[in-house]
């Protein structure tokens, strides 16, 4: 059966498209609703959690890898630590864990 890129790359343009245009075109006024604009606040933050914590929990060798470089991350990140420390950091926790393990 022969399928046809342009139509796949035409549709994942047009969603893409969509997704972006809409709320431009659709809200005209600033959003005033407090539950609104709490859930748009974190929405991108839920989005990585859910696209990382999978990974983190099949990425590693052991499970018990990841977990503890899970903890150690969010250790870290609550006492403040950037993105690159708190990256080194789990891959460090990792390789030590893994090695012993």
């Amino acid at each position: 059966m022969s399928h046809n890129t342009y139509i796949y790359i035409f549709i994942m343009f047009f969603v893409t498209f969509l997704i972006r245009a809409l709320p431009l075109t659709l809200i005209r006024k600033q959003i005033t609703n407090r539950f609104l604009k709490s859930f748009l606040y974190y929405v991108p933050y839920v989005t990585l959690a859910v696209m990382t914590f999978p990974a983190i929990c099949r990425c590693t060798d052991s499970p018990l890898a990841g977990l503890l470089a899970l903890i150690a991350g969010i250790v870290l990140a609550y006492l403040g630590a950037g993105l690159f420390p708190v990256a080194i950091a789990c891959c460090l926790v990792v390789l030590i864990t893994e090695f012993f393990i």
